[in-house]
């Protein structure tokens, strides 16, 4: 309860500073603030109910021994109701206090391209950026298409797209991955069902462009006219930009402004966050090989278990398996 209380009390500051109008007039200072109250907000608000929950149950049960009968019986109903919202509360307290990923609040670039399928590849990945985009939509979140490469036939071979607002990274991340689909798509004249895949990658924005060092020597950055709509303009200037990232061989592009520079930014930007989910796959790797070595896949055959009999001539149903050191 301690912890709690001293959560009401930070958002009671909260609420003071984020009103200041030296906050106000520091932007990333006061979208830090704004951050950390939209996390603490909700544990607030539950632990509020759940203690005036718990004042109204005391309530009750002090009339449990009041001499009208009636009184009592709608005493004890009451105090039924109270401890079943307070064991609730409880739970949903317990669920807001389990240690979140540090990039929950992050915005995303949300990169989709074309696998197995052909064409029909490419309109399942138009689905899905239209399925994606929509429900940015009804939460509220903004969009930017980076990057896009149509396909012939409609859709996309490849798109990226930032994806910016609260929570956005807690509720996409878990999209990462292949995804499939078994359709007669309007490619197929004679009916036959296809199956399609694309691929989904969600990497959280870096927040700040000192989170992630670059060496420029290692960058190699191409100009090229932009493709798509926009008239004569990109006809004429070489506004889109192409980096590639020497050490890795990772290659981003952004072409949607007509500004070089704002490409620019853009594409260090989304090069950054390649790298970083780039190094954070690493390091998960590195732990799950340390931790496979540490405990041992558990086969007969592990190199990390041997067969021990003991002195003397145990029978081989009590010999037992004893860690090597």
């Amino acid at each position: 309860m301690r912890k709690l209380d001293t959560l009401r009390e930070r958002r009671a500051e909260l609420d003071g500073m984020l009103a200041a109008p030296e906050v106000i007039a520091d932007q990333g200072r006061f979208r830090g603030l704004s951050i950390e109250y939209a996390e603490i907000a909700p544990v607030v608000d539950v632990y509020s109910r759940y203690r005036e929950t718990q004042r109204a149950a005391i309530d009750a049960e002090a009339l449990l021994d009041d001499g009208d009968a009636e009184l009592r019986a709608l005493a004890q109903d009451e105090v039924r109701r109270a401890r079943e919202d307070l064991s609730a509360l409880e739970t949903e307290l317990r669920r807001l206090l389990i240690p979140r990923d540090p990039d929950d609040s992050a915005d995303v670039y949300l990169e989709i391209r074309a696998g197995t399928g052909g064409d029909e590849a490419g309109l399942f990945a138009g689905n899905l950026l239209r399925m994606y985009l929509r429900y940015a939509e009804g939460r509220g979140w903004q969009t930017e298409i980076m990057s896009a490469n149509e396909a012939e036939l409609g859709g996309y071979k490849e798109v990226i797209v930032k994806v910016s607002g609260h929570g956005v990274y807690a509720r996409l991340k878990f999209e990462s991955g292949a995804h499939r689909v078994q359709r007669v798509p309007d490619t197929e004249s004679q009916g036959r069902i296809h199956t399609s895949a694309c691929t989904v990658a969600i990497m959280p924005a870096v927040a700040a462009v000192d989170d992630v060092e670059i060496n420029p020597g290692d960058l190699r950055i191409d100009t090229f006219r932009a493709s798509g709509a926009g008239g004569q303009h990109v006809n004429k200037t070489d506004s889109a930009i192409r980096i590639t990232h020497l050490p890795t061989g990772v290659v981003v592009e952004c072409q949607d402004e007509r500004s070089q520079h704002k490409n620019r930014a853009r594409a260090m930007s989304l090069l950054k966050a390649r790298l970083l989910a780039a190094e954070r796959a690493r390091q998960q790797a590195e732990q799950a090989t340390t931790r496979r070595n540490l405990v041992g896949s558990g086969v007969r055959a592990h190199p990390h278990l041997q067969l021990s009999t003991g002195a003397g001539h145990r029978s081989p149903h009590q010999s037992h398996l004893v860690p090597t050191r």
